[in-house]
């Protein structure tokens, strides 16, 4: 058995067995990374997708995922890969890239418009070490590296990727701690550490999705942005605010509506600079 430190979970993990991302396992007595390099996902898609509006924009990016994910959130739009207790299902239908065959990818696509890579569609950080290797690999070829994450690791973890990351998107899903504790049985303050932490470092922006009795008062709202606007330079970080549908284990709540999107856009424009509404 051993302690896996990516998280605050901190899990106790077996020899043998899976912490709670069921990306994580105990061999011979150490943590390693199940799913190093097995890849689930790949696409070249805009910039704008991941999303980030001030990065490069109207540029192309490959963006890759594998598995596992060290939230639970019930209204995931990718929980057939992020949230599976099927970790043998998850391992097999992935392919494996080494960080090598994924600078030729990148490469490959240049002229496409392609900008580097994106780490993205599970939480990339449960398997930080492959993002580590590949993302030297990007910057010494002149290329960007674009991390889209929850934000809940460590800050040693941040620590090590952050000198070869570009860009973030950092999901803030909401600024109670209940929501995270309860909902999504995460940590919220661990994620503002990692956003005051990364802030500086690379360039940032934040994406809320606005989830109907959860999330979407005008009262929370204001909290969010005004907490986002504290940070330094903080009313220049982008925001987006995204439209709720029904998924995975929440489809009891009907989509946000689209008035309130834009409602809430507007109380957060009142301290943020540069606020984008999504799923409208």
């Amino acid at each position: 058995m051993a302690t896996c430190d990516v998280c605050f979970r901190h899990c106790e993990i077996p020899e043998g067995k899976f912490g709670f991302c069921k990306a994580r396992t105990c061999k011979e007595g150490k943590i390693i990374s199940f799913n190093y390099g097995k890849i689930t996902s790949i696409a070249l898609d805009p910039i704008e997708k991941k999303p980030l509006r001030r990065f490069y924009p109207g540029s192309k990016i490959i963006s890759i995922g594998s598995f596992g994910c060290n939230l639970n959130c019930p209204f995931c739009q990718n929980y057939e890969i992020s949230w599976s207790d099927q970790v043998d299902y998850m391992a097999n239908r992935s392919r494996y890239i080494s960080p090598e065959e994924l600078l030729n990818i990148a490469k490959l696509y240049k002229d496409k418009g392609n900008i580097g890579v994106a780490y993205t569609y599970n939480e990339p950080l449960i398997g930080y070490e492959y993002v580590l290797d590949c993302a030297k690999l990007i910057h010494e070829n002149g290329m960007k590296n674009v991390l889209v994450s929850n934000g809940m690791v460590e800050t040693k973890i941040l620590d090590k990727i952050l000198p070869y990351i570009d860009a973030m998107n950092i999901d803030l899903k909401s600024f109670d701690e209940d929501f995270y504790l309860k909902l999504l049985k995460g940590n919220r303050d661990q994620v503002l550490r990692f956003i005051e932490k990364a802030n500086g470092h690379c360039h940032i922006e934040l994406t809320t999705l606005i989830i109907p009795q959860e999330n979407d008062s005008d009262e929370h709202m204001c909290r969010l942005s005004s907490w986002i606007a504290s940070l330094n330079n903080g009313a220049d970080i982008p925001l987006h605010i995204s439209r709720f549908f029904p998924a995975f284990k929440m489809q009891d709540r009907k989509a946000t509506d689209v008035d309130l999107v834009y409602h809430l856009a507007d109380i957060a424009r009142e301290k943020l600079n540069h606020v984008y509404t999504g799923n409208c």
